[in-house]
C-alpha cells in the first residue's frame, strides 16, 4: 500500500501572504478612514493657515440679505401689476380659493348629519361596520367639542390639497415608472424632498402667494405629492414581467398596457401612496395654520401662542380623530385588494355604493329641512376649562415638588443644562473643518464617496449661508433627542420582539401616535415642561418613537429562525442570541430606524421654534411672522442642508446594503 508523501511547506516570500493591503481590502471602512486621514493631514494645515481654524471664516460667507431684500421689494411692488402674478400665480390662487370654498359649501350643504353619515358610509363600504361606527363617533366627537366648523374648514382644504397632490404625484410617478431617464432625474429630487421638514416648504410659497389659503394649499401639495410619486413609480417599475410580456404579445398598445396591466398590478402601491399622501397633507394642513390656513390648525396655533392647553387640546383631539379615520379607511381599502368580497351579495359592488349615496342624500335633505347645516351650539362639551384645571394641578404637583425627581420642570432644566448645553457648546467650539471631517468620515464609511461629498457640501453650504452657530444649536437638539429616542425605542422594541403580548398591547398605541400630526405633539409638552429647548426635544422624541419601535420590532422578528435555532442548540442564552444573532442580522432595519429617527426628530425640533426651541426653528418662525424673507429663507435653506446631511450620514446606500447582506 503506497503511502502519501507530505507536501513540504515552503516559507512565505517577503511581500506575499496577509499584508496590510490585504487587511485593508477586507476592511473597506478602515481604508476609507485612512485615506481621509491622509487627505486631512495635507489639507488641514493649508486651510488653517488660509482661513483660521475655529469659527467659520467670513471670507467663505455669502451675505444674502441684500439680494433677498431686493427680491422681496420687487415682489411687493409688482404683486398687483406684473403679468406673472396677474395671469399665472393669480389664476392659480383664485382656482385654489374657489375650489376650497366650493368643497366647504358642499360640506355645509350636507349638514353635520349628512357629513357624518357620508364618512360612516364610506368607511362601511371600505372596511366594514366597526370602522363605520368609529368614523361616525369621530365626527360626532368633533361636533361635541365645538369644533365642527373648523373641522369642515380643515377637511375642505384637505380634499383640494389631496386631489391636487394625487394628480401631481400620479403624473410624476407615471413618468418615472415608464422612463429610466426621468426616474434617475426625479429620484434625487424626491429623496431630498422626503427629508425636508415641513416648515421648509412654507417660506417659498409665502414669498409667491402670500399669507392665506392659496399658500397653505400649495405648500401642502408640494409636501404631500412626493410619496404618491415615489410609490406610483415603484408600482409601475415593479409590474410582473411575465404579465407585461403576455400583454405585449397580444398586440396591446402602450396605452392599453398601461391601463389594463401596469395600473391594475400597481393598485396596492397606489393606495399606499394615497394613504401616505393623505396623512402628510393633514399634517401639513395643520402646520400651514402658521401662514393662514385656518381650521383646526389655527385654533391649535392660537391656543399655543396663549399657552392655553385646554383650547389647544380641544382642537387637537379632532385632528387626531380625523387622522385616525382617514388612515384606517385608506389602509383598509389597500388590504381589501384581491380579497374575497364579504357581506350580503345584494350589497356588493355598485349596489352598496348606491345605497350609501341614497342614505347620505336622504339624511342631508332632512338635515337641510331642519336647519342642521352646522352643529348646534347648545350640544357641545367645553373641555378647555377642566383641561386647564388639570393642567394647573399638574403644574402644582408634577411641574415642581415631586419627591426625588423634583418634577417635570426640574427634569427639563437638568436635561437642558446637562445634555443640551454641553452638546451645543461642544459643537460650536469645534473647529469648523473638524465638523466637516467628521461628517465626511461618517458618510463615507456608511456609503460611497458621492454620499460623503453630498453631506460635506451640505454642511459647507450652512457655513456659506452664515448660520453656522444656530445650525450647530439645532444639530445639538437633534442629536440629544435622537439618542433618547433610540435608547427608548430599541429597549421597547426588544421587549416587543420577545413578547407577543407586549407587541399586541403596543400596536394600537403606536398606530394612534403614528397618525397624529406633528403640531399636536406640542400640546402635552407645553403643559408638562413649559417652553424652551427641552420641551421641543421631548415632543420630537414622542413623535419619532413609534417609527423606531415598529421598524426595530419588525427587523428583530424577521431574523432567520434557523439562525436562532442554531444559537439555541449551541447553548446560547437569550441575551447572547440577541447580541450575537438578532442584532447583527437585523442591522439594516436598525440603520433604517436610526435614519427615520433623525428625519422625524429634525422635523419636530424645527416646529419647536413655536415653543421656544430657538436656533433655526426660531429664525423660520420669526421670518414667517415678521415677513423677514432673508432671515426665514436662509434658515429654511440651512434646514434643508442639515436634513440632507443627516440623511446621508445615517442611511447606507443600496450598494453598501448589498455588500453587508
Amino acid at each position: 500500500m503506497a503511502t502519501a508523501q507530505a507536501t513540504p511547506v515552503r516559507p512565505a516570500r517577503p511581500g506575499t501572504g496577509r499584508g496590510p493591503l490585504a487587511a485593508l481590502r477586507e476592511r473597506p471602512a478602515a481604508g476609507k478612514l485612512l485615506l481621509l486621514a491622509l487627505a486631512a493631514a495635507v489639507l488641514v494645515p493649508l486651510v488653517h493657515g488660509r482661513w483660521g481654524g475655529w469659527v467659520w471664516p467670513d471670507a467663505l460667507t455669502a451675505d444674502l440679505s441684500g439680494p433677498l431684500g431686493s427680491v422681496t421689494d420687487w415682489i411687493v411692488s409688482n404683486r398687483d401689476s406684473h403679468p406673472l402674478f396677474l395671469y399665472f400665480f393669480g389664476h392659480i390662487s383664485n382656482a385654489v380659493v374657489l375650489s376650497v370654498r366650493g368643497v366647504y359649501l358642499v360640506l355645509l350643504a350636507l349638514g353635520w348629519a349628512g357629513v357624518t353619515v357620508l364618512a360612516a358610509a364610506v368607511a362601511w363600504r371600505v372596511a366594514g361596520t366597526r370602522l363605520a361606527l368609529t368614523a361616525a363617533a369621530s365626527f360626532l366627537a368633533c361636533g361635541l367639542l365645538g369644533m365642527w366648523v373648523p373641522t369642515m374648514q380643515t377637511l375642505a382644504l384637505m380634499v383640494v390639497a389631496v386631489l391636487a397632490s394625487v394628480v401631481l404625484g400620479l403624473f410624476l410617478g407615471l413618468a418615472a415608472g415608464l422612463s429610466d431617464r426621468v426616474f434617475r432625474i426625479l429620484r434625487p429630487v424626491l429623496d431630498t424632498m422626503q427629508v425636508l421638514p415641513a416648515f421648509a416648504y412654507l417660506l417659498p410659497v409665502v414669498l409667491v402667494f402670500g399669507i392665506g389659503v392659496p399658500g397653505a394649499v400649495l405648500a401642502t401639495v408640494v409636501y404631500a405629492a412626493p410619496p404618491m410619486a415615489r410609490l406610483t413609480a415603484l408600482g409601475m417599475r415593479g409590474a410582473d414581467g411575465g404579465v407585461m410580456e403576455a400583454v405585449t404579445s397580444l398586440g396591446a398598445t402602450g396605452r392599453q398596457r398601461l391601463l389594463t396591466a401596469r395600473l391594475p398590478l400597481a393598485r396596492k402601491e397606489l393606495l399606499l401612496g394615497l394613504n401616505q399622501t393623505i396623512m402628510m397633507a393633514l399634517s401639513m394642513a395643520v402646520i400651514a395654520s402658521v401662514i393662514g390656513a385656518g381650521g383646526l390648525g389655527d385654533r391649535v396655533y392660537q391656543a399655543l401662542s396663549a399657552v392655553d392647553v385646554g383650547a389647544a387640546l380641544a382642537a387637537g383631539i379632532p385632528i387626531v380623530l380625523l387622522a385616525v379615520v382617514l388612515d384606517r379607511t385608506t389602509e383598509a381599502a389597500g388590504r381589501r385588494i384581491g380579497a374575497e368580497p364579504t357581506g350580503p351579495a345584494l350589497l356588493r359592488g355598485w349596489r352598496g355604493w348606491g345605497l350609501a349615496a341614497l342614505v347620505t342624500a336622504a339624511v342631508a335633505v332632512v338635515g337641510r329641512l331642519t336647519d342642521g347645516r352646522v352643529w348646534p351650539d347648545d350640544v357641545t362639551v367645553a373641555i378647555a376649562g377642566p383641561v386647564n384645571t388639570a393642567k394647573d394641578w399638574m403644574v402644582d404637583h408634577l411641574y415642581t415638588g415631586v419627591p426625588v425627581v423634583g418634577g417635570t420642570a426640574d427634569l427639563a432644566s437638568h436635561f437642558t443644562s446637562g445634555v443640551l448645553n454641553p452638546l451645543r457648546s461642544g459643537l460650536t467650539s469645534l473647529p469648523w473643518w473638524s465638523v466637516l471631517l467628521v461628517v465626511a468620515a461618517l458618510a463615507w464609511t456608511i456609503g460611497t464617496w458621492r454620499t460623503a461629498a453630498t453631506a460635506v457640501l451640505a454642511m459647507a453650504a450652512i457655513g456659506v449661508l452664515g448660520v453656522w452657530e444656530p445650525s450647530m444649536d439645532t444639530l445639538s437638539q437633534v442629536i440629544a433627542a435622537v439618542a433618547v429616542t433610540l435608547v427608548l425605542g430599541f429597549s421597547i422594541a426588544i421587549g416587543a420582539a420577545r413578547s407577543a403580548r407586549l407587541e399586541k398591547l403596543l400596536r394600537p398605541v403606536l398606530d394612534v401616535f403614528q397618525t397624529m400630526p406633528q403640531f399636536v405633539y406640542l400640546i402635552p409638552v407645553v403643559a408638562l415642561f413649559g417652553v424652551g429647548r427641552a420641551p421641543a426635544a421631548a415632543a420630537a422624541v414622542v413623535y419619532a418613537l413609534p417609527a423606531v419601535v415598529r421598524i426595530t420590532t419588525q427587523g428583530l422578528r424577521g431574523v432567520d429562525p434557523a439562525a436562532l435555532e442554531g444559537a439555541r442548540s449551541l447553548g446560547a442564552t437569550p441575551g447572547q442570541q440577541l447580541r450575537q444573532v438578532q442584532l447583527p442580522l437585523a442591522r439594516p432595519s436598525l440603520l433604517l430606524a436610526v435614519n427615520q429617527a433623525v428625519v422625524l426628530v429634525l422635523a419636530v425640533v424645527i416646529i419647536g421654534g413655536l415653543v421656544g426651541s430657538g436656533a433655526l426653528g426660531y429664525d423660520v418662525v420669526f421670518g414667517l411672522a415678521q415677513g423677514d424673507l432673508a432671515t426665514g429663507l436662509v434658515a429654511g435653506a440651512a434646514i434643508v442642508c442639515l436634513g440632507l446631511m443627516l440623511d446621508r450620514v445615517t442611511q447606507p446606500t443600496a450598494r453598501r446594503q448589498r455588500q453587508e447582506s
